[in-house]
């Protein structure tokens, strides 16, 4: 246990620390959700995750996203990486600079106990939906964060036993409502708080089990 995660467990407990980190967690996509939802889990105590994105880091990024200049043109997913790893350095990454496809969707996730979708395009997000849901994996998705001022409109949405969706559900990021950093963390904030109950609500079931 490194000097980061002992930090950690004095707030949730060595046993819990274990328990979190024996979780695989994908993230489907590194924006501006996907790159703060890992900075959350990260710092949540969670150690494996995959992290899928084929995109590069532009300076439009850094109003919203866990990047810094110094990193732009770098490809998102080695970024991340880099930055996550500055918070723990012994963290358990497997990174894909690949758009998510029907033809790859299975291959990345499949091993996964939570995915984070995370998103802009709708294809991309049925894709996943398609392949999670018929599982009991949990999918934790977004929809409706974009502009300021409607924070207490981001809501939490199960909609199945292992489907829930974080948003306000329909103000779409564009023209009047940009996508930015309160927003878009506030949502990512409520993404990765499900995941982490959702494991915290396991553990204890083990225990009583």
């Amino acid at each position: 246990m490194n000097e980061t995660e002992r930090g950690i467990a004095t707030h949730i407990g060595a046993e819990v620390l274990a328990w979190l980190q024996k979780q695989r967690i994908g993230v489907a996509g590194a924006g501006g959700l996907g790159s703060n939802v890992a900075m959350h889990l990260v710092r949540s105590g969670f150690r494996r995750l995959i992290i899928a994105d084929f995109d590069q880091v532009e300076f439009t990024n850094l109003n919203r996203q866990f990047y810094f200049a110094r990193q732009v043109g770098q490809p998102k997913v080695e970024a991340l990486a880099e930055n996550l790893r500055a918070i723990n350095p012994d963290l358990e990454l497997e990174l894909h600079q690949i758009r998510v496809e029907q033809t790859n969707a299975s291959k990345l996730f499949q091993a996964c106990d939570a995915v984070i979708e995370a998103f802009d395009d709708p294809k991309a997000k049925k894709i996943l939906a398609e392949l999670i849901l018929p599982t009991d994996t949990l999918l934790v998705s977004a929809s409706g964060m974009g502009g300021c001022g409607l924070a207490e409109g981001i809501i939490t949405r199960r909609l199945r036993p292992n489907f829930v969706l974080v948003g306000d559900m329909h103000t779409e990021c564009g023209g009047e409502t940009p996508p930015l950093s309160p927003m878009i963390g506030v949502a990512a904030a409520k993404q990765a708080d499900v995941v982490l109950s959702y494991f915290l609500k396991r553990f204890k079931e083990s225990r009583h089990a």
